[in-house]
């Protein structure tokens, strides 16, 4: 088997495990479990939590102890078996507990197998930059091919959803110590300070108004995402709710419309180089957060009948909406701090945004909808849609006045996406 088809397996089973119960989470949660949203927002927060805490310790242990290929492989087997455990569990608290050690085992295996892929690219002479991006895409599409499979096959809101992903994580735990040797580097001295070996040193990029400011974007964007991950599902769901929607394609296969957001962000990533060059980043970027107010937006008025274009078409637009954020946001990284602390400074990134926004996104989308949203156990999702639409929009708003970023056209030569 070449290492191009190795490192394709590898990107394919590594989001295939994530997509089978992400999505379908919420139908697990609300319909076969009956738990509160309150408490569903905390389960979610365990993804921001884990993003926190675990890929640079990750990191560390892959650059000073043990090989990458080995860690990441341990860490899936270990996170499947936990995900095998998770349908014995009966009670919310427990099942936080339980979702969060699988978390703290997954995240940082998003980061090894970039690290990874580039590792084993480099050492066989590949162009990374040409090759790595069809072979990532790959991962996408088994976050597709997962949620059809868990919609398909009559399990969206079954326990076997997770058994599904624990097979996929441990096939994948096992598979990765097949791949080519991916060594500790050793790059930090025994010379450097504790807070370079952390990656601490990046922190100092808050103390400059312009990145500070892009951080803080970050999160507060990065709180949206889990928006759509969390409810998502679950709204299209509850039209079974309404008669005349009972029987509908949208409610017998929720998962696979919703699966048309992540086709989306496939095609969306081929369009960024054009409309970078053409707009510049900060516009991208605005592009991205008024993408956001249209997903919620749509969502809001959509229906299974005369309003399924809005359903659709807000599943397009969130292709848009992930990825200009996420890869002009990246290149604003790249292009505005030094070499020195740049990989830092991604992590840095990828913490406000995956980290920090995914938690409070995740505990307070869960306490509001509780709070001003539900009556008798039932959500009133027109306006949790416009509320949230109504949350991009002004980050939008104060986003284009707040944030000073001139466009240079150079900037989009230096991406390495």
């Amino acid at each position: 088997m070449s290492i191009k088809i190795r490192l394709t397996l590898m990107s394919f089973l590594q989001f295939f495990v994530w997509g089978a119960w992400l999505i379908t989470l919420g139908n697990y949660w609300f319909a076969t479990k009956q738990w509160s949203g309150a408490e569903f927002g905390a389960i979610f927060s365990t993804l921001g939590f884990s993003s926190i805490l675990m890929p640079a310790l990750a990191g560390i242990i892959a650059d000073k102890w043990i090989n990458a290929e080995k860690l990441y492989g341990i860490l899936h087997i270990m996170g499947g078996l936990i995900l095998c455990y998770i349908p014995q569990v009966d009670n919310p608290s427990t099942f936080f507990w339980v979702i969060f050690g699988a978390m703290l085992c997954y995240m940082p295996t998003i980061s090894l197998s970039n690290s990874i892929a580039y590792t084993i690219l480099k050492n066989n002479k590949y162009d990374v930059v040409k090759v790595f991006p069809p072979i990532r895409v790959w991962g996408t599409i088994g976050f597709i091919a997962a949620m059809w499979m868990t919609n398909l096959s009559g399990n969206k809101a079954s326990a076997n959803m997770f058994y599904i992903s624990a097979a996929a994580a441990i096939a994948l735990g096992i598979f990765s110590f097949l791949l080519p040797k991916c060594p500790p580097q050793k790059l930090i001295s025994k010379d450097s300070s504790l807070a370079q070996k952390l990656g601490l040193d990046a922190f100092k990029l808050f103390g400059t108004y312009k990145i500070a400011l892009f951080f803080l974007f970050s999160m507060l964007l990065g709180a949206a995402l889990q928006l759509t991950n969390m409810y998502g599902d679950t709204f299209l769901s509850d039209f079974e709710k309404i008669p005349e929607y009972a029987d509908s394609f949208v409610v017998k296969y929720s998962t696979v419309i919703m699966s048309i957001s992540q086709i989306s962000e496939t095609l969306f990533i081929l369009a960024i180089p054009f409309f970078l060059k053409r707009f510049g980043i900060k516009q991208v970027m605005l592009f991205s957060m008024f993408a956001w107010v249209l997903r919620f937006g749509l969502f809001a008025f959509g229906d299974p009948s005369g309003g399924l274009w809005m359903i659709i078409m807000s599943c397009i637009v969130y292709g848009m909406a992930f990825d200009f954020f996420n890869i002009s946001g990246s290149l604003f990284i790249e292009t505005t701090t030094d070499s020195s602390i740049r990989s830092s400074a991604q992590g840095l990134f990828m913490m406000m945004s995956n980290g920090f926004g995914a938690f409070f996104g995740a505990v307070a989308s869960g306490w509001l909808i509780d709070r001003f949203f539900t009556v008798n156990g039932e959500k009133d999702w027109q306006p949790i849609w416009l509320c949230f639409s109504a949350y991009a929009l002004i980050i939008a708003i104060a986003f284009a006045i707040l944030f000073k970023h001139k466009h240079n056209p150079k900037e989009v030569e230096n991406i390495s996406h």
